[in-house]
């Protein structure tokens, strides 16, 4: 982050983003999608999101959360290999990465598998295969088993989880096919940075084809939460991660890069207006039926397509800000977004325990409610437990990742 920083300093002009390290304003990106995943599965569960009318559909479609924090993993963790190519920085080092990851993300989600199990599942606790697919997240594999649905009660959430461990695994072999491919292109860092681009192009096709896949010869509504058909999130992402890179590979101002980076980063509100146009209309039929599934293949492609452009349009002022105080640094980098940012993953985790166990204390019924009453108490619960599980799980490991330099 020096060396960037000190490299940035000699240009004319205000200095782009930071193409490592830290970027506090995606922060309250994160923050924004955590709460936005618990808003509807509190709408879902109270039935709020089932009800007819304009509202209603809003909050059926707060699922589009997820592809944000795919976007947000494309960006975060393809950053470093796109800089590699396109800088010259050190390589990034595959088992520090994975280390680093595994130590991120599992602790934590076995403390919830187990809490969960425990409560809900007890019946089963002597089932190995089932800790053995839980605790590897693998449990999108396991096609026909004791639980409904995406898993067992209070974990049907983790089915994403479940996507992005694979992608973690997957990313240094997809760096290195795209780095392959973008060196055929010579030593011209532009080149370069346009055959990234097209190979990333080509990863997020590959959710559109597999869609296709999962409606023919005849459907096959598991493949759904497998990960070809999130790929185009992560690509989202990763398209921003080559950007930054490129920015920064090249000091000219008036290169193509810097020229698209300062007209991207123009109009922050331009951009969030489209994401809320986009969301919008998957708010609407073209996306399916609520809360039931995808009907069609149509339906499907198009859920596609219109989450997309809600992730990325989302992160673009986010990684991109105009130069100074702007309003996206106001609205996401201000303390209670960073502080939610950073509990955002226990908010994740913890989200379906604190709905479950207020319906128990509660004696609601699913599907019963008010949506307002119910979210209120849940949030508070979420919040506390996510709190929690960062001072006393998530803080002590990052120290600990921290000794592991990669």
């Amino acid at each position: 982050m020096t060396e960037t920083g000190s490299r940035s300093s000699s240009l004319p002009r205000q200095a782009p983003p930071e193409v490592g390290g830290h970027v506090d304003t995606l922060d309250g990106v994160r923050a924004v999608a955590s709460f936005a995943v618990l808003v509807f599965h509190v709408a879902s569960e109270s039935g709020a999101a089932l009800r007819e009318g304009f509202g209603g559909a809003l909050l059926s479609r707060g699922d589009v959360a997820v592809p944000i924090f795919f976007a947000l993993s494309g960006l975060l963790l393809y950053r470093p290999h796109a800089a590699c190519l396109l800088r010259g920085d050190a390589p990034v080092r595959t088992r520090a990465y994975l280390w680093k990851r595994a130590v991120r993300i599992l602790p934590a989600y076995w403390l919830v598998v187990v809490t969960a199990m425990l409560i809900w599942s007890d019946g089963h606790l002597s089932d190995g295969w089932s800790w053995l697919a839980l605790l590897t997240l693998t449990q999108n594999y396991v096609t026909e088993h004791w639980w409904f649905g995406l898993g067992p009660k209070g974990l049907a959430q983790m089915w994403s989880l479940s996507v992005e461990a694979a992608f973690y695994l997957l990313l240094p072999l997809i760096a290195a096919a795209l780095a392959a491919f973008a060196r055929r292109g010579g030593g011209d860092v532009h080149r370069r940075a346009r055959r990234l681009l097209a190979g990333v192009g080509a990863l997020a096709a590959l959710s559109f084809a597999w869609t296709l896949l999962i409606y023919y010869p005849q459907y096959r509504p598991f493949l759904n939460s497998w990960p070809p058909r999130s790929a185009v999130f992560f690509a989202a992402g990763m398209a921003l991660a080559v950007l930054l890179a490129w920015v920064h590979a090249d000091p000219d101002e008036n290169s193509p890069a810097r020229r698209l980076r300062r007209a991207m980063s123009a109009s922050p509100g331009s951009w969030w207006l489209i994401a809320a146009l986009a969301y919008a209309v998957a708010a609407s039929p073209v996306t399916g039926t609520r809360f039931l599934g995808i009907d069609g293949v149509w339906s499907g492609l198009f859920e596609l397509a219109l989450y997309t452009v809600v992730a990325f349009c989302l992160l673009v002022p986010a990684t991109l800000p105009p130069p100074g105080d702007s309003i996206v640094r106001t609205l996401l980098a201000n303390p209670v977004m960073s502080y939610l940012g950073r509990v955002s993953y226990g908010v994740f985790l913890w989200q379906f325990a604190a709905i479950y166990l207020w319906y128990g204390f509660t004696e609601q019924q699913q599907f019963t409610g008010n949506f307002l009453a119910n979210l209120v108490p849940i949030t508070a619960m979420t919040l506390a437990m996510a709190a929690l599980t960062h001072r006393f799980v998530e803080r002590p490991l990052r120290h600990l990742n921290r000794l592991v330099r990669g």
